[in-house]
């Protein structure tokens, strides 16, 4: 029995069914969005016999049409664009309406690609709502297409859009973990910088790459002004101004207001930010980044296009975040400076402090030979008659012996504490100052440190500085004695020693202990186990304590670790 024949309409579902699933099949059948766009293409032209076809997308930055991939129009398309509402493929993508024209020579809108070209078909791409791009099949009779013809291509081309929109999708996806993956290994090597250059130069490196610039410059700031540094990428032979004023440019707008400043083109700015501009940098868009953080402003970082470019919400997200890393670490650079800055001045102290002692030591020392010498050359005098002329020479002796105690005399003088430097402190406050100024030495040396206070009374009568001076030598001993690091805890608490109200300060750490034989001298002047020690450190330790009327003794010592306790009375 013969097949009865399909009708037309069934004719055409059955087309149209056939062209989905082949185009589902070959879209599946890749991850590349570009090849899926060719394959949906090689499938339109056969089904709907066109002599050529192309897929244009949309490129938002500059209001144009690219053609992607295209069937039978020659390879000098590849790099056509045409402006949105130009030609029929730009109207339809303005618009985002399809478009049959039974012959183009009558259509106004029409722009040429090929020249035997009679009919068109034109139908916009959307994902998500929005046109991202138009589907274009010509042929070379006229009236070639049929509205069935027009209602398959829409048809085919909603479903290649979400086959399609899933491929960009994944494509943005795995571009946007690639993005973050460069951007947290930017954070963590600006982070690890321990050098303001090395911190700047590093900043318009990965700056530049993750952006694809041509290239970017650093200004740091230097009072009002802003001064070009580190850059990377190829200027062109353009010079950027040696002093660029804060408050006469967009890069200092950029850097008051916290926020990026676009310029759409270089060469057209009236700021004076250049000494000279190349023509190939003219037409490039400039952004300004702050590098900045709280309230302490570091610099900007400068991008530069290639070309026109308009930077995207994205874009500026992901250089402020390099900047903010940049920012945190410069800071963090200028803090080490300064604790390094502070802990010179507290070693300075402490070898007044030990000068000051071994002047004491030497004026004591001194002092008493003097006194016998005194006294010796008075009971020689006694015994020498009115007239000798010895009486003479021992006058001289005595009057250089009188300087010789006055000069020892301001010398022990000079060496005792000044009670009017004291004042009430907070041990506790002290200690964790004292911690802070060297936390940069802790970490190298791989030592944790912790400061508990058991009480909120813990105010004395003190010098601060001479305060500090004990917490350093004492952190000090105790990294000295952990050469492989380890941890020390500072526990304060208020205790009564004897018949006084005292803060009690404990010191642990946790590392070889002292010997058994050097515990007895551990606190005498010049007395040292280490070979390049001074012995002075715990020598001042125990005479500062004492000139505050408090005192230090070794708690605890074995193989895991030693506990210094020292006391001063309460305020």
């Amino acid at each position: 029995m013969p097949e009865t024949p399909l009708s037309p309409t069934a004719a055409r579902d059955q087309r149209s069914l056939g062209c989905l699933v082949r185009i589902s099949a070959q879209v599946n059948a890749t991850e590349d969005p570009r090849e899926a766009l060719a394959r949906i293409l090689d499938e339109v032209v056969v089904t709907l016999g066109a002599s050529s076809a192309s897929i244009a997308l949309i490129e938002p930055a500059s209001a144009t049409l690219r053609i992607e991939v295209s069937r039978g129009l020659g390879a000098e398309v590849k790099n056509t664009t045409l402006p949105l509402g130009s030609g029929i493929t730009g109207w339809v993508a303005l618009n985002a309406k399809p478009l049959r024209v039974s012959d183009v020579r009558l259509d106004t809108r029409y722009r040429e690609l090929r020249s035997d070209v009679r009919s068109e078909l034109a139908v916009p791409m959307e994902i998500l709502g929005q046109v991202v791009g138009v589907v274009n099949c010509d042929s070379d009779r006229i009236d070639a297409f049929s509205e069935s013809d027009l209602e398959l291509l829409v048809l085919v081309t909603a479903e290649a859009a979400k086959s399609v929109g899933r491929l960009w999708m994944l494509g943005q996806l795995r571009a946007k973990t690639a993005q973050l993956e460069a951007i947290l290994a930017a954070g963590q090597e600006l982070v690890r910088d321990r050098d303001e250059s090395d911190i700047t130069h590093d900043l318009v490196r990965h700056a530049r790459s993750l952006l694809r610039l041509r290239a970017t410059i650093f200004f740091t700031v230097h009072g009002d002004a802003l001064i070009p540094g580190a850059s990377e990428g190829d200027l062109a032979d353009t010079e950027f101004a040696p002093r660029v004023h804060l408050n006469e440019s967009a890069l200092g707008t950029a850097l008051q207001r916290r926020k990026s400043v676009e310029i759409a083109a270089a060469g057209r700015t009236e700021e004076n930010l250049f000494t000279r501009l190349s023509n190939t940098i003219a037409n490039s868009t400039l952004l300004a980044v702050p590098v900045a953080l709280e309230q302490e402003a570091f610099g900007v970082l400068l991008c530069i296009s290639e070309g026109p470019r308009r930077f995207s919400d994205d874009e500026r997200r992901i250089l402020t975040t390099v900047a903010s890393y940049a920012a945190v670490s410069l800071r963090n650079v200028r803090l080490y400076a300064k604790m390094f800055a502070v802990e010179q001045d507290l070693r300075r102290s402490e070898r007044l402090t030990a000068l000051g002692m071994l002047s004491a030591e030497i004026a004591h020392e001194i002092r008493n030979p003097l006194t016998v010498m005194r006294l010796l050359a008075d009971t020689i005098g006694e015994g020498l008659a009115e007239g000798d002329p010895r009486r003479q020479d021992l006058e001289v002796m005595r009057e250089k012996v009188g300087h010789m105690e006055g000069v020892v005399a301001r010398v022990l003088s000079l060496a005792k504490s000044q009670s009017g430097a004291f004042k009430v402190l907070d041990l506790g406050l002290l200690a964790r100052q004292v911690v802070l100024l060297i936390r940069l030495k802790l970490e190298q040396a791989n030592v944790s440190c912790e400061v508990e206070a058991l009480s909120d009374q813990l105010s004395v009568q003190a010098d601060a500085g001479q305060i500090q001076q004990i917490y350093l030598n004492l952190l000090m001993n105790a990294i000295q004695a952990m050469p492989a690091g380890g941890s020390v805890k500072i526990v304060l608490s208020a205790e009564k020693v004897g018949d006084a109200e005292c803060v009690v300060v404990r010191v642990k750490d946790t590392g070889t202990g002292i010997s058994p034989e050097i515990q007895p001298r551990i606190f005498d002047s010049f007395f040292t186990g280490r070979e390049d020690g001074t012995g002075l450190g715990l020598a001042i330790v125990k005479r500062i304590i004492r000139s505050h009327r408090g005192d230090i003794t070794i708690e605890s010592t074995n193989a895991t670790g030693t506990a210094f306790r020292f006391w001063i009375p309460k305020a």
